[in-house]
């Protein structure tokens, strides 16, 4: 882009690398008469209207080109440093279980087994014979 029309653009407040990569987006004629309605939008000694149009086909073809698939395909990818992220936190999240599940073993097993308690069937309840004394004799 020549520094003129970085300054149109600047005095429309656009960011040149954003309309940029939105005009590289649209098709090919959408794009010229969003771009030729831009410059035409500037009214300090600009060309004319057919000179708009001329000046926004010639920079506008200057744009790369994607296929529909190929902007789908670079949306998907991911980067490397997101997968790391999401690594280590599997990691982290990892270590917390096992630590905690280590914390449940060991709590459980100082604690005193449980007592059972059956009331129903406890000694003073149940009355024995007595033994036949071997004194009763003699």
């Amino acid at each position: 882009m020549t520094p003129r029309m970085l300054s149109a653009l600047a005095r429309l407040n656009l960011d040149p690398w954003q309309e940029a990569a939105e005009l590289a987006q649209l098709p090919r004629e959408s794009a010229t008469r969003r771009l030729a309605s831009s410059i035409a939008t500037l009214a300090d000694g600009l060309p004319s209207h057919l000179e708009n149009g001329i000046i926004a086909a010639r920079l506008i073809a200057l744009l790369p080109r994607h296929s529909a698939s190929e902007i789908s395909a670079l949306r998907t990818v991911v980067d490397a440093r997101d997968v790391r992220k999401f690594r280590a936190g599997m990691c982290m999240y990892a270590i917390f279980f096992i630590i905690v599940m280590a914390a449940q073993w060991i709590a459980a097993s100082l604690q005193a087994p449980p007592r059972i308690d059956n009331t129903e069937a406890s000694a003073s309840s149940t009355v024995l014979p007595q033994p036949p004394s071997s004194n009763s004799g003699q």
